[in-house]
């Protein structure tokens, strides 16, 4: 603290002597200040840019860490019966001694005029199933049959030969000649008997006219007696023969060309049920099948299954699993429901002994990978209160 008793400072005069003699008129003018604020480091911003990286991914590992409710499944998985089983997929289909459902293909081709079923619908051995334009085929039918009955015709007018009228003409015309040679052979005799008697009454030549005109008409006898044998003998036996072929194979045509007709109409080979009509009315059907718009490709026109109480299972056994199918006992299987719990038991019929690329599910003719399979058929008997369809895909066990 300073003491109470010091005197205070001079007072600083406000313009103070410069020591080098200048004075503030004689300083000069002072350049402005110019403040520039220093820009941020690159440092600085990657220090941002991490920060801001590290709460985004913290925002997205909190999301993503999040428990989430499995959704329950579509239908539940085929179990197991067996303490070890081969699993197979299988494809329901009609239950026949051989093959697979009863594909109908018309053997003629043509528009469709008019279905006589419905699918669904039992059908009994040779009911029409649907026919097929035949105006063409049955104008040509037609001709054919009128060209049979004109060869029956000629064959009968051979058969009937020789005709009275033909025949009463062609003895006329023998009378005739017999008649021509008398008169000529008494000019003849007439002509010979005068120049026998005086020479110079006939001239020569007409004695020799008179001797031709007699051999002419004895020759037009025998040609007029030929021909009235041959009309009383009838049709010869070789033109018989070739008239008779003639019909017989125009009838054969006709016949033909009737069969060919009645297929105009298809109709069912067997009894069953109808499970796919695919010819509808104006559709184009050919012994190739229908086309159908969606898959591209040609469709039987009916597919026909039988109407029993039984139906088949094809099942297709991976060509790596054929080791463990049992050989030289029973097989015993299980097939499975998709979508229900149903299960049925079924029996071994046969095997098809021949492996063949697995094309059956998927209907794909070109296959990224070859797998093969081994078609083994069972039969199951079906549920009345349980309705399957022939073409359903199945879940199979086979015991080992």
């Amino acid at each position: 603290m300073a003491d109470e008793h010091t005197p205070p400072p001079a007072p600083i005069p406000a313009n103070p002597p410069d020591p080098a003699g200048l004075t503030p008129a004689t300083l000069p003018e002072a350049a402005p200040v110019v403040v520039t604020r220093k820009a941020p480091t690159p440092s600085r911003n990657l220090v941002i840019v991490a920060i801001a990286g590290v709460v985004f991914a913290l925002v997205v590992a909190l999301l993503l860490n999040r428990p989430v409710k499995p959704q329950p499944p579509a239908f539940q998985p085929a179990e197991n019966p067996y303490p070890k089983a081969i699993f197979a997929n299988g494809i329901i289909e009609s239950d026949q001694a051989s093959g697979e459902n009863i594909n109908v293909f018309p053997e003629v081709a043509g528009p469709v005029v008019a279905t006589y079923v419905a699918e669904g619908q039992a059908v009994h051995a040779g009911q029409p199933l649907f026919a097929i334009d035949a105006s063409v085929q049955r104008a040509t039918t037609a001709q054919e049959g009128l060209q049979a009955k004109a060869a029956l015709a000629i064959l009968q007018e051979l058969k009937a030969e020789p005709r009275r009228e033909t025949l009463a003409i062609t003895a006329a015309q023998a009378v005739l000649a017999r008649a021509n040679l008398e008169t000529l052979v008494e000019q003849r005799n007439k002509l010979q008997r005068s120049a026998l008697l005086d020479a110079r009454s006939v001239s020569h030549e007409a004695l020799d006219t008179a001797i031709d005109a007699a051999k002419a008409a004895n020759a037009a006898v025998d040609v007029a007696q030929r021909q009235l044998d041959l009309t009383k003998a009838g049709a010869w036996t070789y033109d018989l023969q070739n008239q008779a072929a003639q019909y017989a194979a125009l009838s054969h045509t006709y016949i033909a060309g009737q069969a060919l007709l009645d297929k105009y109409v298809v109709k069912a080979p067997v009894a069953g049920v109808v499970l796919s009509l695919n010819t509808p009315v104006g559709g184009y059907v050919s012994p190739q099948g229908t086309y159908d718009s969606y898959t591209q490709a040609n469709l039987p026109a009916t597919v026909l299954g039988p109407d029993s109480g039984t139906l088949a299972v094809r099942v297709y056994i991976d060509e790596i699993l054929l080791a463990g199918l049992p050989h030289g006992k029973p097989i015993v299987a299980q097939m499975s429901i998709r979508g229900a719990k149903k299960k049925f038991p079924l029996t071994f019929m046969r095997i098809q002994p021949y492996v063949t690329p697995k094309v059956e599910l998927s209907d794909e003719r070109q296959e990224q990978v070859d797998l093969r399979v081994l078609p083994v058929i069972f039969r199951f008997r079906t549920d009345p209160g349980f309705k399957l369809y022939p073409g359903e895909e199945v879940d199979v066990y086979i015991s080992q």
